[in-house]
């Protein structure tokens, strides 16, 4: 990082064919352009979230109107440079930035746009809207609400393209199961709208994998009406030894995995220095929750919780602060980040649970801050057709998210533990095809976008063959075109 211009690729040099393109698009426009020989780049304009993976992009741009965004791609492709739009700069891998050197980052900060039909109850948001921004802007607009995730700093332009999978998915579905049309730059520089009846092949592709095909500028999305009754529920356990944890877990899964489970019910298991918490929202209220006998069937000695949240507001931002967003949230530090895929016939069996929960004991962290995050899903989630849309784990019951932060340089011995939290489930399931959520990038995939697309893959890379031949939007997992 800080790279005098003298090593900086011929694209990346003042003066060059692409600094002079993008000055000569922000030249009379309300936004603006970066460079890497600007000062302070790195801190006021890259903003790198994952700091294991520093990135130089070519330029970061941050365009005012859809047809500056078809500009600053005309720029890059004259220039041979790659392109990826940034909504919230928050991505594992860095992706929202290219996920390496010398791309020009599109950050759809400006992009505030927001409008509600009151007929329809369709909603028009523009693709640089954080989640909370979303949700406060909705509930506005007349007490709507859509289905996304926990992360208040995630921009919807990104978590909406590749899923969006939050608490109360199992009722309405992905945040992208709630796209009904959207506005698109692609690679030749021209603006599309992608619907059910006009461009059916992009509002596939973006619709689990819109960073291999272009840059979406706003979203038409259906919307519900707020949830009338939300309870937010924990069970903590701590300061024991997590061998000790491991059956509690197991009954949690074998609860998770009833095909009745109510959809009103969320659930995730939370894993990490201290010990270990199941916790949620249920949609309902609080006597239709105690009839589940949820608490009581996990069976261990616990710190139980209930509370009964007044609004919908109030219940989103109690999401936000679960152990694991409490400690790393919105502030970048250096991390890695693992998934993996369970369906109702690949549930982790008994040993596989007792090996990881023993792990968790004896391994070599190389930090105190990491955590195991198992997130159930289904319902909603899995009525929707495989082939339905671009994003392919329509059978997920749960994932397994792990990570492990530091500030500073991630150590090797960190980077193993993470690692080897997933080993040990696979090790203890041999044969099974997992598969990989793309929202949590994971850079050590042998095979990235099999693991995040399966067999949506093929039609993907037909797709990409041909409305990016020239592979314009990439990062190192995306969709390659194929013809």
């Amino acid at each position: 990082m800080g790279n005098s211009p003298s090593t900086l690729p011929p694209a990346s040099q003042p003066g060059s064919a692409l600094q002079l393109c993008l000055n000569d698009v922000f030249a009379a426009s309300a936004g603006d352009v970066a460079y890497p020989q600007d000062v302070f780049y790195q801190l006021a304009n890259v903003k790198v979230y994952n700091q294991h993976i520093p990135i130089t992009p070519a330029a970061v741009t941050r365009p005012t109107t859809s047809a500056e965004v078809a500009a600053v791609v005309q720029c890059a492709v004259a220039s041979a440079v790659k392109v990826q739009a940034r909504s919230g700069g928050h991505s594992y891998g860095n992706y929202g930035i290219g996920g390496e050197d010398n791309a020009v980052v599109v950050d759809m900060v400006n992009f505030q746009q927001f409008t509600m039909d009151n007929s329809t109850w369709q909603a028009t948001i523009g693709s640089g809207t954080l989640l909370a921004d979303v949700t406060t802007r909705l509930h506005n607009a007349g007490g709507r609400a859509i289905a996304h995730g926990t992360c208040p700093q995630v921009g919807i332009g990104g978590h909406a393209t590749i899923g969006g999978l939050g608490p109360v998915s199992r009722q309405w579905g992905a945040a992208l199961d709630h796209i009904l049309e959207a506005e698109v730059v692609l690679a030749n520089g021209t603006i599309a709208r992608a619907s059910a009846t006009e461009n059916t092949d992009i509002l596939f592709a973006i619709k689990g994998a819109a960073a291999s095909f272009g840059i979406v500028t706003e979203f038409v999305v259906k919307t519900h009406p707020e949830p009338p009754s939300i309870l937010r529920y924990s069970y903590t356990l701590e300061l024991g030894k997590h061998a000790d944890m491991a059956s509690t877990f197991a009954t949690w899964q074998s609860i998770v995995a009833d095909p009745a489970l109510d959809r009103k019910l969320a659930t995730e298991v939370v894993v990490f220095e201290l010990g270990m918490i199941i916790s949620g929202t249920y949609f309902g209220t609080r006597e239709e929750y105690e009839a589940l006998n949820f608490e009581q069937r996990l069976a261990q000695n616990a710190t139980v919780s209930v509370v009964v949240l007044n609004d919908w507001l109030g219940a989103v931002g109690n999401w936000a602060e679960t152990e694991a967003l409490k400690l790393v949230g919105g502030i970048s530090g250096a991390f890695y980040s693992k998934s993996l895929t369970f369906k109702p016939d690949t549930l982790i069996p008994a040993n596989g649970i007792q090996d990881l929960f023993n792990y968790f004991d004896t391994a070599d962290k190389g930090t105190l801050i990491w955590f195991a995050i198992f997130d159930v899903e289904g319902g909603a989630v899995n009525d929707v057709p495989q082939d339905a849309t671009a994003y392919a784990h329509r059978d997920a019951l749960f994932y397994m998210q792990t990570y492990a932060v530091r500030l500073g340089t991630l150590s090797n011995a960190t980077t193993a533990f993470v690692t080897g939290m997933s080993d040990i489930i696979t090790d203890a399931m041999p044969g099974v095809d997992f598969g990989a959520y793309a929202g949590y990038v994971d850079p050590q995939l042998t095979d990235g976008p099999m693991e995040y697309w399966g067999t949506n893959l093929p039609r993907l890379q037909k797709i990409k063959a041909a409305i990016d031949p020239g592979d314009v939007f990439h990062n190192p997992q995306s969709v390659s075109p194929v013809a």
